[in-house]
């Protein structure tokens, strides 16, 4: 199991070390084509995800394919926002959007698939939205889009995870991958059709980079999750926090104030309790349905 866990902070490093390359970029080229151009280079992972007697046409075959678009959907509109957030805001801040995605993930539960939610995890809700009134802080800084791409973020990454977990126990390891990788890569391609450009040789490494650098991130977590247990992995992704600050303050000259700092620690822990007692009412859950 630990070596699982260990997968799984490397898995994380990658993902946030991808996201520093893509802040790199400093908005050059539009987000949906950095996201169609990560998307080409994240196509490199599909021999290690396929198992054997899998076929390349299982990428788009799934069997609920209403499933298989909302997650390709979701990913694309995600991998957009998460690039703009990236480019317009500090890297810390940006992942404090993306970790409400598991309070996103309690609501939507609740809306779609009539999840039955305990006062407490209602309560880390609260104190996940808090916090983010905290970081934001409407009324004393301007609002942008780069604040709302990191909310949108969150969203969508949340309603891949509703669908996931509807769709995951009947679907090949392929096919879920492939609506994460497909999606970007064809309503990605759509968007930048009318103004595309081709990148310079600086914008083709960072490029690789942040798409080859995803795809590795993907590998890592799924041999993660084979070796250990689900919940014990999905709290490592809190560590891409440290890198983002790290990577902010040293690369790109971020700065987090006293309140963006107390709005992160109470976003940070609303979301590992939302995961801790998510895990807590599934077990229990899936003793009861034993007896």
């Amino acid at each position: 199991m630990i070596k699982g866990v260990l997968l799984g902070f490397a898995s994380f490093a990658a993902y946030a070390i991808s996201d520093a390359f893509v802040k790199s970029l400093h908005g050059s080229i539009p987000p949906y084509e950095s996201v169609f151009f990560g998307a080409l280079f994240g196509l490199t992972a599909l021999p290690f995800i396929m198992s054997k007697g899998d076929r390349w046409r299982d990428v788009v075959v799934a069997k609920r394919p209403s499933l298989w678009w909302v997650r390709a959907t979701a990913g694309a509109i995600g991998n957009i926002a998460s690039v703009t957030a990236f480019t317009l805001l500090p890297m810390a801040e940006v992942f404090t959007m993306i970790f409400l995605m598991p309070i996103f993930v309690t609501i939507l539960s609740v809306l779609f698939l009539k999840e039955h939610v305990g006062w407490r995890r209602w309560l880390a809700v609260f104190v996940g939205f808090a916090g983010v009134l905290v970081v934001l802080r409407p009324g004393f800084r301007s609002l942008g889009v780069g604040d709302i791409a990191g909310l949108v973020c969150g969203l969508f990454a949340a309603a891949s995870v509703v669908a996931l977990r509807v769709a995951g126990p009947h679907e090949k390891r392929i096919s879920l991958y492939g609506a994460g990788v497909m999606g970007p890569l064809i309503i990605g391609g759509l968007l930048m059709i009318p103004h595309f450009s081709w990148p310079n040789w600086h914008e083709w490494e960072l490029l690789a980079g942040y798409g080859l650098l995803a795809a590795l991130a993907g590998v890592l977590l799924m041999y993660a999750t084979l070796i250990a247990p689900a919940n014990r992995v999905a709290p490592t992704q809190y560590s891409q926090m440290l890198w983002a600050i790290g990577f902010g303050y040293w690369l790109f000259g971020d700065k987090l104030d006293y309140p963006m700092l107390i709005g992160i620690v109470m976003i940070l822990g609303a979301g590992l309790f939302t995961l801790v007692r998510e895990e807590k009412v599934t077990s229990w859950w899936k003793r009861t349905k034993m007896v």
